[in-house]
């Protein structure tokens, strides 16, 4: 029995082979393989008749026919069947799946990779927080979402560049400026001078003594030293900047998390950068001037109101740097940026993409792709949690990761799909219960490790053993478990939907937890022995990738 890795995969090219034989001319025709909802259907079902009816003039069932006489001889395939006004039902041989087990034993930690990206570059901006105060639950969220999407796209085979981008510029950095100045000098945010829109958590202090004390930050690309001068504003700004880049910094490798590029909003202004895309725009007969402002006609390109680019008093809106830095990364090279923000900035997109567009440089229309994750709510003893001792309005990702821990901060932010509010209860992160979705996939990979443990032989001579025993009804749900991870991996990067991998592993788990109480493996007979270790070893495998791609551990024992 040959090895599949990717078995939906492995379908879609023997019925793309029987296509060629059909119907030549048909080729290029897009084939989907689905799972049927019922296993009485198949293991996998085929539409590709239903869409050849209206072109080729014939019966879908006829069509159907044709196609599976045309199917290359193999003993991957059982039988197949036809269904309905021509669905063809593919029933896979016992043994094909039963080999899944070896394949996830000899890829190992490369189970589960695929090739769709095809080795594109893509570049996945996230966090992107303004340097102004500590990361906050929802940075969090968006870490965790930016960081597993990166882990996915990468084993779908992708080239990816983590990027964060820091907006270390404008009314936000003017308002921490004269935070931290006001601090150096002694004023308190009890005091009534003390600005409505300046900062007032206990961090301003700690920036303003470390300015004061002359400490040296490094941060990235940075190495400022604070020069201690109150009225030094530009002084004050560099120093406060870089330190909370450091601060931000050392959150996310709390969190597990890194980047390949820090770009900085303040850069594409020192270097021209915004200017030259503004002149490109002129040029290109977008722009108009209208109330002493310069207007883009983002109408022109789908949006429902022209935007002003540079305002009367000379300022560019915020939007025109966000052209300016993802001109930028198309000149790099990226065929795919995504970005993933917070849903504050969904009236950003039709904007920028306006932009980018306006600059008639070739950008394809859409470009960039945005995920955008909503609101996170803290639970602690079933209320509302809203504030951090620290940071004073709101609760930072620092609060989270020292209450639960890493692995469970993650997954609970990379749990659910993005666009749908989230409830983080503290107390579930934080208990050892089959509740607590973290613990549940966990304490399966431990339960795993022990069974090994006490068995004590040779893991690699479970790769040849005797599969044909595993014909139960526990393991045959397990077998295509495994045999789907591939493709979950695939939609889940194709629909930048990371959750789905949290998903798919709870499900995992349960089902393993069900065949676990229902079996014993350290039995007499050595082939019913062997094939179940082997499959369970497999399990801990597909387990270990699938929390891989989450960022959170696989611990032996708990």
């Amino acid at each position: 029995m040959s090895v599949v890795l990717n078995f939906r995969s492995h379908l879609s090219e023997l019925f793309a082979q029987a296509l060629r034989e059909v119907s030549p001319e048909s080729a290029d025709t897009s084939i989907l393989i689905e799972r049927p909802k019922q296993t009485a259907h198949g293991d996998y079902a085929c539409n590709l008749a239903m869409q050849l009816a209206k072109p080729l003039r014939k019966s879908p069932r006829d069509i159907a026919n044709a196609l599976i006489a045309a199917l290359p001889k193999t003993d991957f395939i059982e039988k197949v069947e036809i269904a309905g006004a021509g669905f063809i039902n593919v029933f896979i041989a016992p043994a094909a799946k039963q080999a899944v087990v070896n394949s996830v034993l000899t890829a190992g930690a490369g189970y589960g990779h695929g090739h769709v990206g095809q080795g594109r570059k893509v570049g996945v901006e996230f966090v992107s927080a303004n340097p102004t105060g500590p990361l906050h639950v929802g940075h969090g969220r968006g870490a965790a979402v930016g960081d597993c999407l990166c882990n996915v796209l990468h084993a779908a085979g992708w080239n990816v560049t983590r990027e964060f981008y820091y907006n270390d510029a404008g009314v936000q950095i003017d308002n921490l400026t004269l935070s931290v100045q006001l601090r150096c000098k002694g004023v308190t945010p009890d005091d009534p001078s003390w600005p409505d829109s300046g900062y007032r958590g206990d961090y301003i202090a700690d920036v303003a003594n470390a300015y004061m004390a002359k400490e040296t930050v490094e941060a990235d690309d940075q190495h400022i030293t604070g020069k201690g001068d109150v009225e030094d504003k530009e002084a004050i700004r560099h120093f406060a900047v870089a330190y909370l880049r450091r601060e931000q910094d050392l959150d996310l490798r709390a969190f597990q998390v890194e980047f390949d590029v820090f770009s900085l909003e303040s850069a594409l202004y020192t270097e021209g950068k915004v200017e030259a895309t503004v002149q490109k725009l002129i040029a290109s007969g977008h722009t108009y001037e209208q109330d002493d402002a310069l207007w883009l006609r983002t109408t022109d390109f789908g949006d429902d109101k022209d935007r002003v680019m540079r305002k009367s008093d000379g300022g560019y809106t915020y939007f025109v740097p966000d052209v300016a830095y993802h001109l930028e990364k198309w000149k790099r090279g990226f065929v795919r940026v995504i970005n993933e923000q917070g849903s504050d900035h969904h009236s950003t997109i039709t904007r920028v993409r306006a932009g980018l567009q306006a600059l008639d440089e070739g950008i394809p229309k859409g470009w960039p792709d945005y995920v955008l994750h909503q609101m996170v709510t803290v639970l602690k003893n079933g209320e509302e949690v809203k504030i951090s001792k620290r940071a004073g309005s709101y609760v930072t990702l620092r609060d989270l990761i020292d209450e639960v821990g890493c692995d469970a901060t993650r997954y609970f932010l990379a749990a659910r799909s993005p666009d749908s509010q989230l409830v983080f209860d503290i107390d579930l992160a934080k208990s050892q219960s089959n509740d607590n979705p973290v613990y549940y996939i966990q304490y399966a990979h431990a339960r795993i490790s022990t069974v090994l443990a006490q068995w004590g032989g040779d893991k690699q001579a479970l790769h040849t053993v005797d599969l044909s025993v595993l014909e139960s009804d526990y393991e045959k749900v397990l077998l295509q478990k495994m045999i789907d991870f591939p493709t979950v991996i695939e939609t889940a990067a194709n629909d930048l939907a990371p959750h789905q991998i949290a998903v798919y592993l709870k499900d995992f788990a349960a089902d393993f937890h069900s065949y676990y109480n229902a079996s014993r493996f350290l039995v007499e007979d050595e082939q019913v022995k062997l094939a179940r270790l082997a499959l369970i070893a497999a399990i801990a495998q597909v387990l270990r990738n699938g929390l891989s791609l989450l960022g959170v551990s696989a611990p032996e024992q708990m």
